[in-house]
């Protein structure tokens, strides 16, 4: 058994959790998410607190790793919509810089033209530096694949250290050429 998915979510104030045959909606203050449950898991509510279980036979091995997944995926819902996430990107280089304009990102990063970004719907994007983006939004996946996407822009170089990094990424930077 997973002892991820044996943890039970509690459902803090101000968020519903509705379950209608497979499909799960969880609604806050932030807004509204839906999913879909694997067949093999099963939902028990009681006194603000869902427990996950596992209803497959004990030697499936892809039901008993979507179970400890389901839980994850209930528990980022319930996180999201009260609280929501955020990812913090920070551009690094002589001339590196960066603009919000509404939903659009533009950035300078060395290339011969600027890179334009539009942001998905449900996910805000925001400079508070010049130098600083912040990615935020209520589903944690999308708001981790908008952030990729935008590292990969220019990810870091791995001798000037040059490039969009998460904030705290520590890049190994290589030794250059000796002349010799």
């Amino acid at each position: 058994m997973s002892r991820i998915g044996k943890k039970p979510i509690k459902i803090v104030d101000g968020v519903s959790l509705t379950v209608t045959e497979r499909q799960v909606a969880v609604e806050g203050g932030k807004g509204k998410l839906e999913c879909r449950l694997p067949d093999s898991v099963e939902l028990r509510m009681a006194d603000g607190v869902v427990q996950v279980e596992n209803t497959a036979d004990e030697r499936d091995k892809p039901a008993k790793a979507l179970f400890g997944t389901a839980r994850a995926i209930l528990q980022n819902m319930v996180t999201g919509v009260s609280q929501g996430f955020r990812r913090d990107l920070e551009i690094r280089g002589v001339g590196y810089r960066g603009q919000c304009q509404g939903q659009r990102l533009v950035l300078n990063l060395g290339f011969s033209h600027q890179v334009e970004f539009q942001a998905p719907e449900g996910v805000a994007v925001s400079m508070p530096e010049n130098n600083r983006i912040a990615v935020e939004g209520i589903d944690k996946q999308v708001v981790g694949e908008v952030a990729a996407k935008i590292r990969s822009f220019r990810p870091p170089d791995a001798y000037k250290g040059k490039g969009i990094r998460y904030v705290g990424e520590e890049v190994i930077q290589k030794e250059g050429k000796t002349v010799g």
